[in-house]
C-alpha cells in the first residue's frame, strides 16, 4: 500500500504524516487489496479538512470529513473510509 500525504495551505509535519499513516494502517487489515491511497490536508480559514481517495482493485473510494482539529478530521476520514471499504467487500463477496 503506498500512500501519498499533501497539503493544501498547510505544511505536512512528520507527527502529522505519522499520525495519518497509523490511521491509515487500520484499513488495510479490513481490505488488503488496497493498492495507493491519496490524502489531502487543506485549511480553509478556521475550518481543517481532510481528504483521501482510495484505490482498490475494481474501485476508487472516496471520503472527506472536516473539522476544527486536523487530527479530529483524519479521524473522522479514516472512520468514513473504513465503513465504505467494509460495504464495499460485502457487496464483492455476496457476488
Amino acid at each position: 500500500m503506498q500512500l501519498n500525504v499533501s497539503g493544501h495551505h498547510v505544511e505536512v509535519t512528520t507527527p502529522l504524516k505519522e499520525y495519518v499513516e497509523n490511521k491509515f494502517e487500520r484499513l488495510q487489515r479490513h481490505f488488503d487489496q488496497i493498492t495507493n491511497i491519496d490524502v489531502t490536508l487543506v485549511v480553509e480559514k478556521m475550518i481543517q479538512k481532510a481528504e483521501a481517495t482510495v484505490h482498490i482493485s475494481g474501485a476508487d473510494i472516496f471520503a472527506t470529513a472536516q473539522s476544527d482539529d486536523m487530527y479530529a478530521a483524519i479521524d473522522a476520514l479514516a472512520d468514513k473510509l473504513d465503513r465504505q471499504l467494509i460495504k464495499h467487500k460485502e457487496k464483492a463477496r455476496g457476488h
